[in-house]
């Protein structure tokens, strides 16, 4: 094995498992069923801990084990997982990412920083250990061997499963004492691995007085028994006797759930039932080849009810071990239909498919020309396979946007209490997908929103109360697809935007006349211009006036757009629009003259033929008046069209916006090549794609062309509603 490779997968599944302790830590606190949650954060923590142990991460291991034992207490029932614990679990997760990441960096020893910064964490995870355990336990008996009432101490086979001790039930072989064994020296033995704190004498197989033989023996002994040795250990006191004597070992309550627990973090591939059960300490090696004796005869009873009937196991741990072992093949089955890809060889897959598609449309073109009809049906062919190759490899990088969601919860929970705030964030569309490229690149851009929105969106407590809102603020995190974009929401219900405050600002600035009428969305779009900001005072978090422009400049360089909308004492939404993908697109190509332009398919309503009024730029479509801009007079292409023009009717964000061009030349799968820094600043044009025929055709920028057109279509208005 590559030791290499298998560290790599440790750093990897390390970094996945704190992610899942995080969000369960931050998620108990509203969560019914707790235990479940705990347990899963203990099995993060005790995985790590056992896969560092491997590669000789000593100093991963000791601040490991120190979480995990606390944890186990909270497991336990010994230690309540309050608030103050969860954020001290939640910086020892962050300390364990920071352990990791030295390792991944080469520092297999760890560093002295690091170690510094975990001594003060140590301290705090200590305290917590050292809590004193609540008594329990009757008190100890008289005498080496306590007696007490048959009915104080149940037969094996009675209720026993809520008793808070082991109870053992043995019955010795008649001939144990011609075999030179005493069966009181085994009881007296017992008290030296821990307490009797019971026993009862069974009777049963004792005869009449004169059928008595005084070299058997009759009795047999039912047992309380306290300690903390396992259950392999307790058997082997009986070993001499084993074989001919008939030994039950129940252990308590509470090593009931730690056994279920047990079975739960075994790992590895699907085991046989008995096997889990040794493994976790419930079932020794010899009651097990008892149980698979007595399955020899009846081979068709399934081997936990023999135990169950033998009374070896209780039913629980049966069901417990029967559902792990289910689930074991269930992830196995899984995990068989699922590798794991690096990104770079999906990026070269994706660039090679884009070639394949260029290759392919030049093939087309001169199948075409060339005018046979067997040549032109097999590119035809070709043409449906490469674009189904073409969407199962876009497909490949499709992730969901939940895991960067995810991540905001933890940011909440910081920041909140940074902020003395009271605030819960709420998600939604989480099993939303898009590109991997577009989730990594907007995860800094949603940072900015959620905490500007934290910060001067939602109100303290006090003023909450004062207007009569919820003392809870509520931040909502949305994601859906809408028109081949998606779609994502950041909304607050705080005070809102001063509408008056942002403009006066804007004026003093120099960002707009103060003679300019500006709408609502552009008031509140001023907040993305560089250097603005209303923050009264500066704060770690927002006021320098860095932030929600770069937001702004993030999102454009995706080809996204983003909008705002605010209602004062109500709250502020921010919308986020970006492309599924930034790769492969189906594309509808127009032309101007000899220039060819490539228009994104699903932002396109319909192809209309064009028909105005001289001198206007709007039209009538169906009753409705439909703003356009004119491609030709947009890039100065000189010359006038020879034939009729068409209207393509663009959509975007819920409007609709005409494009006058030449000629429409159908539909083309459209690979994207970014621009180079010289056209970078072009308006109206997000990208360049290759034709079949070798010639560059521009990708217009749709959002762009139908906010030009809507504030051209509202300054005519502005205009005419003046000269009225």
């Amino acid at each position: 094995m590559d030791l290499d490779d298998a560290l790599e997968t440790f750093i990897l599944e390390s970094r996945e498992l704190l992610e899942d302790m995080e969000t369960a830590l931050l998620a108990i606190e509203g969560a019914d069923d707790k235990s479940e949650m705990v347990n899963a954060i203990f099995r993060a923590a005790h995985t790590i801990k056992g896969s560092a142990g491997l590669f000789s991460l000593d100093h991963v291991v000791a601040f490991t084990h120190v979480v995990e034992s606390v944890l186990d207490k909270v497991r336990g029932g010994k230690i309540a997982l309050a608030d103050k614990l969860v954020v001290l679990l939640l910086a020892c997760g962050d300390h364990i990412g920071s352990l990791v990441d030295s390792v991944a960096a080469g520092e297999h020893d760890g560093n002295a920083e690091l170690k510094a910064h975990g001594e003060p964490l140590l301290a705090l995870l200590r305290v917590y250990l050292d809590v004193p355990k609540a008594a329990s336990g009757p008190a100890k008996a008289a005498g080496n061997l306590p007696t007490v009432g048959t009915g104080q101490v149940q037969r094996i086979n009675g209720n026993t499963a809520n008793a808070d001790h082991w109870h053992i039930s043995v019955r010795f072989s008649p001939d144990v004492l011609r075999n030179g064994m005493d069966p009181l020296s085994f009881i007296r033995y017992l008290n030296t691995m821990g307490q009797i704190i019971g026993i009862a004498t069974v009777t049963d197989g004792l005869p009449n007085a004169e059928q008595m033989d005084p070299e058997l023996c009759y009795l047999g002994f039912e047992m309380a028994f306290q300690t903390k040795a396992e259950k392999a250990a307790i058997e082997s006191v009986f070993e001499f006797v084993r074989d001919d004597s008939r030994l039950v070992i129940l252990p308590p309550h509470s090593r009931i759930s730690e056994y279920i627990s047990l079975i739960s973090l075994q790992q590895g591939e699907a085991v046989r039932l008995g096997d889990m059960l040794v493994r976790c300490g419930t079932l020794t090696p010899q009651e097990l080849d008892m149980a698979l004796d007595a399955q020899s005869d009846e081979p068709s009873k399934p081997i936990g009810t023999i135990l169950v009937e033998q009374g070896s196991v209780q039913p629980e741990v049966v069901e417990a071990a029967l559902s792990k072992q289910k689930l074991v093949k269930e992830i196995g089955a899984a995990e068989s239909k699922s590798i794991r890809v690096d990104a770079d060889k999906l990026d070269q897959l994706i660039n090679l498919v884009g070639e394949l598609i260029i290759a392919g449309a030049s093939v087309n073109l001169i199948a075409h020309r060339s005018k046979v009809i067997e040549l032109t049906e097999s590119t035809s062919k070709l043409a449906t396979l490469v674009e189904e190759v073409r969407d199962s490899a876009l497909q490949l990088r499709m992730v969901r946007i939940g895991a960067t969601f995810s991540r905001f919860q933890r940011v909440v929970h910081d920041v909140s209490r940074d902020l003395g705030k009271d605030i819960a964030l709420v998600i939604d569309g989480e099993d939303t997908e898009l590109d991997k490229t577009v989730v990594e690149k907007i995860g800094d851009p949603l940072m900015h929103l959620v905490r500007n929105s934290m910060d001067h969106g939602i109100e303290s407590a006090e003023v909450r109360a004062a207007r009569g809102k919820p003392v809870q603020g509520t931040l909502k995190l949305n994601a859906y697809h809408d028109s081949g974009a998606i779609v994502i929401t950041v909304e607050d219900d705080g005070g809102g935007l001063k509408k008056d405050k942002i403009l006066t600002k804007a004026i003093e600035r120099g960002l707009v006349d103060a003679s300019h009428h500006l709408s609502d969305s552009e008031i509140y779009g001023l907040v993305f211009e560089p250097g603005f900001s209303t923050a009264e005072k500066v704060t770690n978090l927002s006021g320098r006036g860095v932030g929600l422009d770069v937001v702004k400049r993030n999102i454009t360089a995706l080809r996204g757009s983003v909008g705002i909308s605010s209602e004062e004492g109500v709250g502020t939404r921010v919308t986020v629009r970006l492309p599924l993908t930034l790769a492969i697109i189906d594309g509808f190509l127009v032309g101007v003259d000899k220039a060819v332009y490539a228009i994104p398919l699903d932002m396109i309503e319909e192809c209309v033929a064009y028909t105005a009024e001289p001198g206007h730029d709007y039209t009538n479509l169906r009753g409705q008046v439909l703003p356009f801009i004119r491609l030709r007079k947009l890039f100065s292409v000189p010359g006038k069209p020879t034939k009729g023009e068409n209207i393509v009717v663009l959509k975007h964000a819920g409007q609709k916006a005409g494009l006058v061009v030449d000629t429409l030349l159908g539909e083309f799968q459209t690979v994207i090549k970014p621009l180079g820094q010289m056209f970078a600043q072009s308006k109206c044009i997000s990208g360049s794609t290759i034709l079949g025929s070798g010639d560059v055709a521009l990708i217009l920028d749709v959002p762009a062309l139908v906010r030009q057109a809507m504030a051209k279509s509202g300054q005519v208005a502005q205009e005419h509603a003046l000269v009225d």
